[in-house]
């Protein structure tokens, strides 16, 4: 069975505009909606929301970035846009 969508997941969205992308989620809105970020088009500042049965999980989590946003720290959109570069090669 897959992992559940959580804070600091890699997933990749397969409808919509943005489809093909990968993102990190940075949070779980409720059991249907999370707000996601890919550090170059979709910012910190204003994350997407969209719905999980829109995204499939990697299964790989972003502990570094995952700590950061439980805990309240400083994250920077090029640190998101380094781990979700490693994923389209």
């Amino acid at each position: 069975m897959d992992k559940p969508i959580q804070v600091g997941s890699i997933v990749f969205s397969k409808s919509g505009r943005d489809a093909g992308r990968f993102f990190i989620v940075t949070e779980v809105v409720d059991e249907n909606f999370v707000r996601l970020v890919d550090g170059k088009l979709r910012r910190l500042e204003k994350p997407k929301t969209k719905k999980i049965k829109h995204l499939k999980a990697t299964g790989d989590i972003s502990d570094k970035i995952r700590e950061k946003l439980l805990d309240g720290k400083v994250i920077y959109d090029a640190e998101i846009n380094s781990i979700i570069r490693k994923y389209y090669s």
